[in-house]
């Protein structure tokens, strides 16, 4: 699509907005992304030591759904233009008119800075900081200066999705600790390899939209070995864990299992000629971190 025609798709869109329904309220949330957000939040607030009332801890979670949601409404309002070329994001509310993007914006900023002011009078101002610099990052550095500027977008920018296991921690101890930087990490190294998964197969679209990602400036060839190289990155920081007190010996098995798999994974899209491998690791990857997290909880609970 030329500039000319989405510029014309964009005023035709902003003529004629219909009236947005609770559904799209919720899209704009992005609540598929949020879900994994949550659970990472909670898994930082279960691992960590002390207690939190379950009401506070409740309102802890809520604040950081909250939270992540507003970024991904701020997001979706940014990139509407994009948003309106790539296949993927073509029926979000905002490309299909069903939604103003002023409503859009002052929504997403509403719920930011709700989530920061809440989470920092019931629970704690650590938690409230590390929540609102998260979102910032993620709305100003990623989003609006990052992501249609450099193939790095996802490796810098993929910090602020790392950011809920370090709150949820913070929310118990009200302080910042070396596990919790741990779990940070793991998230942050996890992110180039699963985004660049949908990168690949994705390809026509961001190069479409103008989004710099790696394998649309570097290749699919390089963009492969980056991930390898991640995944062989994460491995230790997964498995890391174990060694400060966070992880048992059953986190310790499944976390070597599955960062193995994740090489491995990386290792067949490095082989591979298709498409298909790489659209198996993005799966994969997501069920990755969810079990991952998965795994602390369950051995926490049960001790």
């Amino acid at each position: 699509m030329t500039d000319t025609a989405l510029d014309m798709s964009v005023e035709t869109g902003a003529a004629s907005y219909g009236a947005a329904s609770v559904k799209d309220y919720v899209a704009l949330l992005k609540p598929r992304v949020m879900s994994l957000v949550v659970f990472s939040g909670l898994a930082g607030l279960i691992v960590a030591p002390g207690h939190l009332h379950p009401v506070l801890a409740a309102v802890a979670i809520l604040c950081i759904a909250i939270g992540a949601g507003a970024a991904g409404a701020i997001n979706m309002w940014y990139d509407r233009d994009i948003d309106a070329i790539m296949a993927r994001t073509q029926k979000r509310p905002l490309p299909q008119g069903r939604m103003d993007p002023d409503e859009a914006l002052a929504f997403g900023v509403f719920l930011s800075v709700a989530s920061v002011v809440l989470m920092g009078l019931a629970v704690n101002w650590v938690a409230a900081a590390l929540l609102g610099l998260a979102n910032a990052f993620y709305v100003f550095v990623y989003t609006m200066w990052l992501k249609r500027r450099t193939p790095q977008n996802i490796v810098i920018g993929g910090a602020a999705g790392a950011f809920p296991p370090m709150i949820g921690w913070a929310a118990v101890t009200g302080d910042v600790s070396l596990a919790s930087i741990i779990l940070f990490a793991l998230i942050f190294f996890w992110t180039p390899p699963h985004f660049w998964a949908l990168a690949i197969f994705r390809k026509v679209d961001y190069s479409a939209a103008g989004v710099p990602m790696l394998p649309v400036v570097a290749g699919e060839a390089e963009t492969k070995r980056q991930m390898l190289w991640y995944t062989l990155a994460l491995f230790p920081i997964g498995v890391a864990p174990y060694f400060v007190g966070v992880g048992g010996p059953v986190y310790l098995a499944g976390s070597i299992i599955l960062g193995g798999l994740f090489v491995l994974s990386a290792i067949r899209v490095l082989r591979s000629e298709d498409h298909k491998p790489a659209k198996q690791m993005f799966t994969y990857s997501i069920l990755y971190l969810f079990l991952m997290f998965a795994l602390l909880i369950g051995e926490r609970l049960a001790a």
